[in-house]
């Protein structure tokens, strides 16, 4: 069912840099298996658990170029604040929350690489999964208000 308030510009926009911003995600992605000398680590876990690694990369690209496909072909949904973009936005936003969450109280910042470029790179990965964190949950705030 759709609502009969029209949202604001401010949110199509947003839905649309959300669903941008999910892709933007894959090209720190790709770059894990290089900078995190996986070559070099994995084969040290045992061929199943290093195949293992690698399932769990690609169910994890797999799932966010889904939460971007997603966004895009659902953007009048999420606008509009349906029962199917409500739910879309939930899943999303508590997907991110959760990197976050990983993040902020699992990993250790000792666990990352060292070097400013890698630095630079978790803060800047650490913004973007803020604002798609934040982005979603202004999506769920907005559909249940409107």
């Amino acid at each position: 069912m759709r609502r009969s308030i029209e949202p604001p510009v401010a949110i199509n926009n947003l839905i649309t840099a959300l669903a941008s911003a999910q892709l933007l995600v894959l090209l720190a992605s790709f770059q894990v298996p290089t900078r995190l000398r996986w070559k070099e680590d994995l084969p040290k876990l045992g061929p199943f658990n290093a195949k293992l690694m690698w399932t769990y990369g690609a169910f994890t690209v797999y799932t966010i170029v889904t939460w971007s496909i997603l966004t895009f072909a659902l953007r009048g949904d999420l606008a509009a604040g349906t029962s199917a973009g409500l739910a879309v936005a939930l899943a999303i936003f508590l997907f991110w929350l959760a990197r976050i969450a990983t993040d902020a109280f699992y990993f250790k910042s000792d666990d990352w690489p060292k070097g400013p470029f890698m630095q630079i790179g978790h803060a800047l990965l650490n913004a973007l999964f803020a604002f798609l964190c934040f982005g979603y949950g202004s999506i769920v705030v907005w559909g249940i208000i409107a």
